[in-house]
């Protein structure tokens, strides 16, 4: 009931998703300038361990249901269609960044884009763009990915920067109501 009540009163100042073509544009020219400050960091890892994480692409020749768990042990499981394959995972604290090896020390270097409960999405390292590869690994918590499109997920994430903009600004609202009534006292 509250969510639906804040919904409504932020709705006239609420701003609607741009439009893109890819996850990777959406991702680095439309959301995550707006939600980036709302990110957790890589050291907390409560945020991203012992959760299945399911993988997004806008490919549309990707069909796959893949599921990617982060152990505690540093251990890293994959699951392509219920098919296991094992590797290891990192945190490079000094760097902030993020190691993925499915082989042995062979593997992808990422940056941290976001993370929160719900999403936690990486940067492959380098310039992928340029070069017409995927820059982001775009993984949402399984039981929300699991009713969500790659699209649907843009919008919620997008929607994650208006309500905290949205929140801060009834608080402000709501401190300057409380200073009138004190100063009418």
């Amino acid at each position: 009931m509250e969510i639906k009540l804040f919904d409504k009163v932020m709705q006239p100042i609420r701003t609607t998703l741009p439009d893109a073509n890819s996850i990777d544009e959406y991702l680095e020219d439309k959301i995550l300038p707006r939600v980036r400050p709302w990110s957790e960091d890589l050291r907390e890892e409560k945020f991203y361990l012992n959760k299945s994480w399911l993988e997004f692409r806008d490919d549309v020749d990707f069909h796959k249901a893949v599921l990617h768990f982060f152990n505690t042990d540093g251990e890293y499981l994959k699951s392509e269609d219920g098919e296991i394959s094992c590797g290891k995972w990192r945190y490079l604290r000094d760097s902030n960044k993020f190691l993925i090896m499915e082989k042995d020390c062979e593997g992808e270097l990422f940056d941290l884009a976001f993370l929160d409960d719900d999403f936690f999405i990486l940067k492959k390292h380098g310039d992928h763009r340029k070069h017409g590869k995927r820059a982001f690994f775009l993984m949402l918590h399984e039981p929300l990915g699991k009713r969500t499109t790659w699209r649907e997920a843009m919008e919620l994430l997008y929607d994650k920067a208006g309500r905290s903009v949205g929140f801060y600004f009834l608080l402000f609202i709501a401190f300057l109501l409380v200073v009138g009534i004190l100063m009418m006292l």
